[in-house]
């Protein structure tokens, strides 16, 4: 079976400005692994003692209210790290992952990872500047909670569409999935999405393609302040 090589590491941005050095000690007995569309393969409570790289494929970041509605917290795309708040907390996960398409893992142990976050401190803003981003899109998300139907379904498609793309493009095609799933990344109702959905098409902003979606017009998500100007 392939090894995940040195290589293949230093090729994923995060974790580009890396030595050699350093890349061995984070795939010292490192495990690769694949999953099905729908597979959880976090746990919320699990003891975080790994920190995770997905290779390929989506996964959603998911928790339950106390009335045991699902929330989306974020979506991951290739080259996505994860699992890294209970590295650096020892505290157990906060959320469930869960495989949108099939996908493939790097598994790798918490504790060299921690000790790289020591040594070097660029890594260390690496880290600090993706945390960044995803505080970023969820506050977007949240922001817009109260918004129309159109704008929140619009916010959550660019963004998946971003996380379907290493350019992070909100005009990639985005993989086959279910309208409720996109009805929670928007907190739209299944048959609300449907109708926003067949009213984008109709404008001539999203098209469906073999049941790949791509937004070919970013202008309704400029006016809505979703994007810059210029996108």
């Amino acid at each position: 079976m392939a090894v995940f090589s040195v290589e293949q590491l230093q090729a994923v941005q995060f974790f580009s400005a890396l030595t050699t050095d350093d890349c061995e000690q984070l795939l010292d007995r490192h495990l690769e692994s694949s999953h099905s569309a729908e597979q959880v393969f976090v746990m919320e409570q699990d003891w975080g003692e790994s920190v995770f790289l997905l290779c390929s494929g989506m996964a959603k970041v998911r928790s339950y209210t106390a009335d045991g509605d699902e929330v989306v917290m974020s979506v991951l795309g290739e080259g996505d790290l994860f699992g890294e708040m209970a590295a650096l907390d020892a505290a157990p996960r906060s959320a469930d992952v869960v495989a949108l398409t099939p996908v493939k893992l790097l598994k790798m142990r918490a504790s060299p990872f921690v000790a790289l976050l020591r040594k070097e401190v660029g890594f260390a803003l690496a880290l600090a500047q993706l945390e960044a981003s995803r505080l970023r899109d969820l506050n977007q998300r949240f922001a817009i909670q109260t918004s129309d139907a159109t704008t929140r379904l619009l916010n959550a498609l660019a963004y998946l569409a971003r996380k379907s793309s290493s350019a992070d493009d909100p005009k990639s095609a985005i993989p086959p999935l279910a309208q409720r799933e996109l009805g929670l990344m928007a907190g739209l109702s299944r048959e609300t999405t449907s109708r926003t959905l067949s009213k984008l098409r109709s404008r001539g902003t999203l098209e469906e393609i073999e049941g790949c979606l791509r937004l070919l017009d970013l202008q309704p998500l400029v006016k809505r302040g979703l994007l810059p100007l210029g996108s």
